[in-house]
């Protein structure tokens, strides 16, 4: 069972008065505590992330992509003779790991799920570099006992030999048991709706029942995705896919529908349901204009997993 209670505390700072909000979370004999001002501020080593033409064919494998090995639009990706690199694969480059389970941090690592994500692309990314990327907590946003806390981070990746800006990530983790400790609630996000005519496009893609094991050789080896055991003690029946891995594949299916790898400038969405491997994803896409306004559906299910896309193109 969850306690929690609000603990404010009064700090002097160049004669203004400044606030550092917490909340004590007592679960069994451990007790984690959020403070803003703290998890705000927190520092992250530069990363630098060397990668490979085998590391980006891998990325596309995890993906799925190469299942029909006579497709020339999937045999690009997965080999090495004039192979292209998809842009979505710059989420996997320069991750600081998994931070929130480190316990100065104050959250309940065992209930953060992925919420949304955003890559805004400024150079194409290429089969084989060096990048650095600098991470910061961009936004942490409470939204009140029993809601949840939403944490923002930031991630920009840099060419490490001409130093340009390659790609700006944001990730937005939902931590579902640390809300309700003062801190602010946020702007207002403008929802991003769907046509309600038909979709122009619908993409169908396979996920093979290999495909996290295979995905998280690009970096995320949390065992949610690979060990039963530890899926079941999660509340899942099966291990995932990760939710990067479902967004890498309605990237896919975006450039298949625009015909250019080179032309993605933008792509976000939020997550809303998990895919397990072995299941069938429908990428439905509605053309407005040089944006793309997307969902991904599971087949079997008839559950939508990924809402609220958008993507721009060149």
């Amino acid at each position: 069972m969850l306690d929690a209670r609000d603990k404010r505390t009064k700090l002097q700072h160049t004669g203004k008065v400044s606030v550092a909000l917490q909340v004590e979370l007592t679960i069994g004999e451990s007790i984690l505590s959020i403070n803003y001002e703290q998890l705000l501020a927190r520092q992250f080593a530069e990363i630098t992330h060397r990668y490979d033409w085998r590391d980006s064919i891998i990325y596309a494998l995890g993906l799925g992509i190469g299942t029909d090995p006579l497709n020339a639009d999937e045999l690009r990706f997965v080999y090495e003779d004039g192979l292209h690199t998809l842009p979505t694969m710059a989420v996997t480059l320069g991750h600081p790991g998994f931070w929130v389970a480190e316990p100065e941090t104050g959250i309940d690592y065992r209930r953060v799920v992925h919420g949304e994500q955003s890559l805004i692309v400024h150079a194409q990314l290429p089969p084989e570099g060096t990048f650095v990327a600098r991470n910061k907590v961009e936004e942490i946003i409470d939204k009140g006992e029993g809601r949840g806390m939403i944490l923002r981070v930031r991630r920009d990746l840099f060419d490490e030999a001409s130093g340009a800006l390659q790609s700006s990530q944001v990730m937005s983790i939902f931590c579902r048991s640390d809300g309700g400790f003062g801190g602010p609630q946020g702007a207002p996000v403008r929802v991003i709706t769907l046509p309600e005519r038909a979709p122009d496009h619908s993409i169908v893609r396979f996920i093979p029942p290999q495909a996290a094991l295979i995905y998280r050789l690009s970096g995320d080896l949390n065992p949610l995705h690979a060990d039963p055991v530890h899926a079941r003690a999660s509340g899942f029946e099966r291990p995932i896919l990760h939710g990067l891995a479902t967004f890498g594949v309605a990237g896919f299916a975006l450039i298949s529908a625009a015909s250019g790898v080179g032309t993605l400038r933008e792509i976000s969405c939020r997550f809303s349901a998990p895919v397990f491997p072995g299941e069938t994803l429908r990428i439905d896409i509605w053309d407005e204009g040089t944006e793309k306004r997307f969902r991904c559906t599971v087949v079997e299910r008839n559950q939508v997993v990924l809402n609220a896309g958008k993507a721009f193109f060149a």
